[in-house]
């Protein structure tokens, strides 16, 4: 009798120790999963909060994207935060070079604000990809303010044709460029600090490849002396934009 006590006590023990384990686990990524989500959200708030230092008043970047982004990034917060998933992202045909375009307007003005210069060179012309545009943005994003804050002062994005793929690149010359001092009202500031102290980071590369994989790409970060090069190489449509798929 005592050892059946004693083996129904090591069972019950396991199956708490189980038990708790899942908690701790479930709880783990929920709170990833918040951290991330508000990651998402202070992208693009703090692109809206410098839109009017930009020199042509944010229209290279376009205020309705920032907008979109920072919508998207809401409904994932309170997903993250009070359970449920997500819909499936809408994709459909995506033509990168808007993608760009985009990204590179909305963090011009941080990084001029810096005395630092973020150049874009496109050399894919019509390029498209199957995809999430809204997923597509948040990458390049992701890759522009990395190489912002741990790379600049001058920062390349570049889009190039590689054997039916499309191989976007974010390269900076390595002496940093320090982001400018955050607001201290309003969103940006909210958004960008969590009790007096700096929000977590380390999210931003996660994103990036999680969307590479999701895209049927791959993320590579390089490391020189000379600075850093991220890219991401994505598989072009079967057309790929290219008018010689017409001829």
């Amino acid at each position: 009798m005592s050892a059946l006590v004693h083996s129904a006590g090591w069972s019950l023990a396991a199956s708490m120790a189980v038990a708790l384990a899942f908690l701790v686990l479930r709880d783990g990524r929920r709170r990833s999963a918040i951290n991330e989500a508000l990651h998402e959200l202070r992208r693009p708030l703090q692109a809206i909060a410098l839109t009017g230092h930009s020199v042509d008043g944010g229209s290279g970047g376009g205020i309705e994207g920032s907008m979109r982004l920072a919508a998207t990034a809401l409904e994932r917060l309170d997903r993250a935060v009070n359970g449920g998933r997500l819909g499936g992202a809408a994709r459909g045909s995506v033509r990168c070079e808007s993608v760009l375009r985009s990204a590179v307007g909305r963090w011009r003005a941080r990084v001029a604000l810096a005395g630092g210069s973020l150049e874009l060179r496109w050399w894919a012309g019509e390029a498209t990809v199957e995809g999430d545009r809204d997923g597509l943005e948040r990458a390049v994003d992701n890759l522009i303010v990395n190489a912002i804050e741990h790379g600049g002062p001058s920062i390349v994005v570049e889009g190039r044709r590689r054997d039916g793929r499309l191989c976007i690149s974010v390269a900076d010359s390595g002496a940093g460029v320090p982001p400018p001092p955050p607001p201290t009202h309003g969103l940006l500031a909210y958004a960008g600090r969590r009790g007096g102290r700096p929000a977590r980071r380390g999210h931003g590369l996660a994103v990036v490849r999680r969307v590479a994989v999701e895209h049927g790409g791959r993320f590579v970060l390089r490391h020189s002396p000379g600075g850093s090069m991220a890219v991401l190489d994505l598989p072009l449509r079967p057309d790929g934009g290219d008018p010689s798929a017409h001829a």
